[in-house]
């Protein structure tokens, strides 16, 4: 009898734990290495008109080189890809990707490559 009790409540405690966890699935790290200052962060179901808040509009500064920040969703629902936007704190200039499927990955590091002129990002 005590293991069927032990069991059931294993069982509950799981089932409870679940939906938690797949609510934070979007939850991501964001790592600069551009070598420059972020002045803003943007993100926003792919293929959306528009923009969300500027994740850093709370923030005492701009997001400095070799920094990293959470990205948390509170309501991102379902939704599991999502289009991301890094605004330079330097000239204004920006970085955007597409269709970054948040629910695969928790780290993205941008790097800005001088001879091209292009920031990059890798995900894991």
């Amino acid at each position: 009898m005590n293991k069927f009790l032990l069991a059931a409540a294993f069982l509950t405690s799981v089932m409870v734990a679940a939906p938690v966890q797949a609510q934070n699935a979007q939850d991501f790290v964001l790592v600069n290495k551009t070598g420059y200052a972020l002045s803003e962060i943007y993100i926003s179901p792919a293929k959306a008109d528009t923009w969300g808040d500027d994740l850093l509009e709370n923030e005492d500064d701009a997001m400095e080189d070799g920094a990293a920040h959470k990205i948390t969703f509170s309501k991102a629902g379902n939704v599991c890809v999502w289009d991301l936007k890094v605004v330079y704190d330097e000239d204004d200039s920006e970085a955007i990707w597409h269709d970054v499927n948040l629910c695969e990955i928790s780290k993205i590091t941008i790097r800005w490559n001088k001879s091209t002129n292009v920031t990059s990002a890798t995900f894991d």
